[in-house]
């Protein structure tokens, strides 16, 4: 599996032979980078918001998912979850976890407050969690770091931060590097490869090039 950030909380997933799923396609008049160009078998939205709900910014989906349910496409098991309200602006966030083959990645979508027991366990094993780490209308960096003790993910990509291609008003990522016990100068990469053997025991923090 090959996972590809495009900025803000959309990402590209693709495992050969299987669907392949965009998370949260971004108006970019809304928050800044450049126009998507993508294309997948299925959308995932978080929010009906125009940072995370521009389908039309992606050709070629059969499917799109705006709501709780439990899917099978194209191989990929897909489980949304309803996480509670954003308490600034009352919408609903939905929590995408997407199973490959057994390796399994959560999409947090816009994720506000520190969800329940009850929504923790209906996520299942999560081995892989795209994580917003900024604040503003979604968790900030400590908020985050309880989310990720309580998920127990081996590898965490933190998205929904400020960069240097963004102009929403989100904080950078260093505090959350820093709650993670994680140095300033963490090691970027372009795209994350998974496989089911090379999920570490430990937590590591993964940080992703926009690639847009």
């Amino acid at each position: 599996m090959e996972i590809t950030w495009y900025g803000h909380s959309c990402f590209r997933i693709t495992e050969r032979n299987m669907a392949s799923v965009v998370t949260d396609p971004y108006d970019h008049s809304e928050v800044g980078y450049a126009a998507l160009k993508l294309k997948s078998d299925i959308v995932t939205m978080s929010q009906d918001d125009p940072a995370h709900n521009f389908a039309k910014g992606v050709k070629g989906a059969s499917w799109e998912i705006n709501g709780p349910g439990e899917y099978e496409i194209g191989g990929v098991f897909l489980t949304a979850v309803a996480s509670g309200n954003d308490k600034k602006n009352g919408a609903r966030n939905l929590v995408c976890v997407l199973d490959y083959n057994g390796v399994t990645v959560a999409h947090l979508g816009n994720l506000s407050t520190v969800p329940s027991k009850a929504q923790i366990e209906a996520l299942g094993s999560v081995q892989v969690a795209l994580v917003p780490v900024g604040g503003g209308a979604s968790l900030n960096a400590a908020k985050a770091a309880e989310v990720i003790s309580l998920i127990e993910p081996g590898i965490v990509v933190p998205m929904h931060y400020l960069t240097p291609k963004s102009k929403t008003k989100l904080n950078k990522i260093d505090q959350f590097l820093k709650e993670m016990g994680v140095g300033k100068k963490v090691d970027t990469e372009d795209s994350l490869k998974v496989t089911s053997s090379s999920v570490p025991e430990e937590t590591r923090v993964v940080v992703l090039n926009p690639a847009v």
